[in-house]
């Protein structure tokens, strides 16, 4: 069956929420109870906003990690709970802590089995509550979610290939309180787009922990392969407690009922592989069925292939996409096409059924036009709350746009390879970016303010500086360190070298050890910094990397248990996404990073073409005040 030709279609049938029932029913009227005694629980210093924006309801995420002296269990201290909320750890029904657990959410339980059985109470104003889920348990430290690759095929060239597990992302598919991962398959044949050639389709699964496939989406032959087409965004864009999965879509697309979108017979590519004529869709996807509930045309439009940089389909095909809440209150879909030239990005609301665009910024409109917007895109975006108004910006690269999709500032820097955006300069308000570039006449790298776009700090051009890392790794200095493929030493927030000794790695990052301080993530391991040489913290089994030269995971952040980050990487012969979360203790307490909106729309958009690592809205390192509590609302 296919779908009507794209306008706001709605699929049929309503949309039934399904009961809670057992622990989880237990974990919700605890929420539920909770919200209601506290109110808007973090209208303290943690707000950024004066409205509470809507999260996720998710349950206590409880981890159980083996080592060999014992488990360390751990859970999430989340945005509903009351500031003073306490804990106690039950192993089988039977408490293990002498004393409730105040200063941290995780605790060791030495001697115990990797099969040992936990559950955690919440304690309120001296009253235990209800149990919470059951650990989740990684016995050999990790964790694995079954998975199955899709059958290989051959393009019509003759070229066969087979399908490796790629970028991942989480989300709430079916309103149980856990988080379940999509994910998204890659064919070997894959192509950035200064290549030319077929590619195999590329096919994206909604999987439970448990390895339960709830649908497989089937691309289709008119949307390329490679990490610039597709950018999925997995979130809970209505508040209905369930996310929806937003993609670019075309004709041919299968949705996870099996219907197509579009013509199912049409074929768009022309003989070097690309897709350069042709409807072009933006589709929204039932989390819980994978079925298409809404497919609108793609804005911005391809129009003229040329005015977007090459005519032979690069830079017209260079895709963006993110969340941000830009009414300070409930997330829109973000869109966006094109950064060496042209740049048009498009904000999107889902309500009841049917997509409404908020705005369209275009560098090339009578409004923007030679105001120096062309050309500063990114391989990525940032999402973030830059003037502190309440309401979110979209961090472009060497540019920003307003929540009402006006130009808020533009360096003029150009165009760049990677960027962090987060309060990077705790000596100083507000956030701030990072970002390296490419343009051999312009800084190799330069700190900004996030608010205004001024630069603070740069360094002399030196061509295309390809890598580029900002976060607090070292508790020699204070703030974030920010270091660079083609720059010398490590830079404290005042651009001053810190240290002359340049990490091994520039890529990834992780909270993973017991102190605040981040690690360094790169390929399949975990590295502490040292001034001296790097320590090694783990080593990833049967694992592999993705994205080529990029090595970066398949997702990594705060998914389970405590703030620290679990790191996702598909094993060797791809059929297993291999969790790995912390076997270290920690004495620090900080409300699930989940909560914090900034953290947790970076974790949507962090599969978006050059992925990078996620930061939250405060300054999460050494030396750092009580972190601050999040103000948000819950389904």
């Amino acid at each position: 069956m296919e779908l009507p030709h794209p306008h706001n279609h709605r699929h049929p049938g309503p949309r039934v929420r399904r009961r809670r029932t057992g622990r989880r029913a237990l974990l919700g009227s605890l929420t539920s109870g909770l919200l209601a005694v506290t109110g808007l629980l973090a209208l303290g210093p943690a707000s950024h906003a004066a409205t509470a924006r809507q999260a996720e309801a998710l349950d206590r995420g409880v981890v159980s990690v083996h080592t060999d002296s014992g488990n360390l269990v751990s859970w999430r201290w989340l945005g509903t709970d009351p500031d003073g909320v306490s804990f106690n750890v039950y192993r089988a029904g039977t408490k293990v802590n002498a004393s409730p657990v105040t200063a941290s959410t995780n605790y060791f339980h030495p001697g115990a089995p990797a099969t040992a059985d936990y559950t955690v109470r919440a304690v309120v104003n001296g009253v235990e509550q209800s149990d919470s889920v059951h650990a989740i348990q990684f016995r050999a430290g990790y964790k694995d979610v079954p998975v199955s690759p899709p059958a290989g095929g051959t393009t019509p060239d003759g070229v066969a290939y087979t399908y490796e597990a790629n970028d991942a992302s989480v989300g709430d598919l079916d309103g149980d309180g856990a988080l379940d991962f999509v994910l998204k398959w890659q064919p070997t044949n894959a192509k950035d787009n200064s290549q030319s050639g077929y590619t195999g389709n590329t096919v994206v699964d909604g999987i439970r922990l448990d390895g339960t496939r709830l649908w497989r989406i089937d691309l289709g032959r008119n949307i390329r392969s490679g990490a610039h087409y597709t950018q999925f965004q997995v979130y809970d864009y209505d508040g209905d407690g369930r996310a929806e999965i937003a993609m670019k879509t075309a004709d041919g697309t299968v949705d996870g009922t099996g219907r197509a979108i579009g013509s199912s017979s049409a074929d768009h590519r022309n003989s070097a592989g690309y897709i350069l004529s042709g409807p072009e869709y933006l589709t929204m996807f039932d989390g819980r069925t994978g079925a298409a509930m809404g497919t609108v045309d793609y804005v911005p439009a391809r129009g003229t292939v040329s005015s977007w940089g090459d005519s032979y389909g690069n830079r017209v095909d260079r895709f963006l996409a993110g969340t941000a809440y830009l009414d300070g209150a409930r997330p829109s879909l973000i869109t966006a096409r094109g950064y060496y030239t042209r740049s048009v990005i498009a904000a999107w609301d889902w309500r009841n059924g049917a997509f409404t665009r908020r705005w369209t910024f275009d560098t090339t409109s009578s409004t923007n036009s030679g105001k120096g917007y062309d050309g500063q895109g990114n391989h990525q975006l940032s999402i973030a709350d830059v003037d502190a108004d309440g309401r979110d910006e979209i961090v472009y690269g060497a540019m920003a746009v307003d929540d009402n999709g006006s130009g808020l500032w533009t360096t003029r820097n150009g165009h760049g390879d990677a960027m962090h955006v987060g309060d990077l300069d705790p000596s100083r308000a507000g956030l701030e970016e990072f970002k390296v570039d490419e343009d051999g006449a312009k800084p190799s790298s330069w700190m900004a303010d996030a608010r205004t776009g001024a630069i603070l700090w740069s360094t002399p051009a030196t061509g295309d500086n390809g890598r580029g890392v900002s976060a607090d790794i070292w508790a020699g200095s204070p703030g974030a360190e920010s270091w660079s493929s083609a720059v010398s030493g490590v830079r404290g927030p005042q651009g001053a070298v810190v240290s002359g000794r340049k990490p091994s790695s520039a890529n990834f990052l992780a909270w993973w050890d017991g102190d605040t301080t981040r690690e360094l993530l790169d390929g399949t391991h975990i590295d502490k910094y040292g001034t001296s040489g790097d320590t090694r913290q783990l080593t990833g089994a049967s694992v592999h990397s993705n994205n080529g030269t990029k090595a970066t995971p398949s997702l990594s952040g705060d998914l389970f248990g405590d703030w620290r980050e679990e790191v996702v990487w598909p094993t060797t012969d791809n059929t297993a996404l291999r969790i790995y979360s912390t076997p270290y203790e920690t004495g620090t307490r900080i409300t699930t990073l989940l909560h914090d909106t900034m953290y947790r729309t970076a974790l949507a958009w962090q599969n978006t073409a050059y992925n990078q690592p996620p930061h939250p809205g405060f300054a999460l390192g050494s030396g750092m005040p009580t972190a601050p509590r999040p103000s948000i609302t819950t389904p």
